[in-house]
């Protein structure tokens, strides 16, 4: 699964390591991604990127994807995250047995917990980007 920011991150900046990041993942992993995380994607251009609008719905009608959407997280106990905020988001990669959550927030690093497995961007380079297992991101 891939976070909302290294999603906006590749958008914003095409010629980036984030982005060369998105695209190893699609040539050798299959990415799922959460309705919560599409949702903050457009809320956050919509308010602070109006003028790349087009931009993001070219990058993501081209951004092959499986969607899961996690019922209700509301009544369930997660691992235990300093920002509240990013509860869905994890409550999302855990109900949707991804592998790898990749994710440049910095409060996923403190979350403890075997699966999936919290990587940031340069972990990611570091692990796989010179390997090609197949995983479900």
């Amino acid at each position: 699964m891939l976070d909302t920011n290294i999603i906006i991150s590749a958008i914003l900046f095409p010629k980036s390591i984030i982005t060369e990041i998105v695209k190893h993942v699609i040539i050798n992993h299959k990415i799922v991604l959460s309705q919560y995380s599409i949702t903050e994607i457009n809320e956050v251009f919509d308010r602070k990127f109006p003028h790349r609008v087009n931009e993001m719905e070219i990058f993501m009608k081209k951004l092959p994807y499986e969607l899961f959407t996690t019922k209700e997280i509301g009544n369930k106990k997660y691992p235990k995250i300093r920002d509240i905020d990013d509860i869905p988001i994890l409550a999302n990669a855990i109900e949707s047995y991804v592998d790898l959550l990749i994710t440049g927030d910095k409060d996923f690093s403190e979350v403890i917990i075997k699966r999936p497995k919290i990587m940031n961007p340069r972990e990611y380079v570091n692990e796989y980007m010179d390997n090609s297992r197949q995983t479900s991101v």
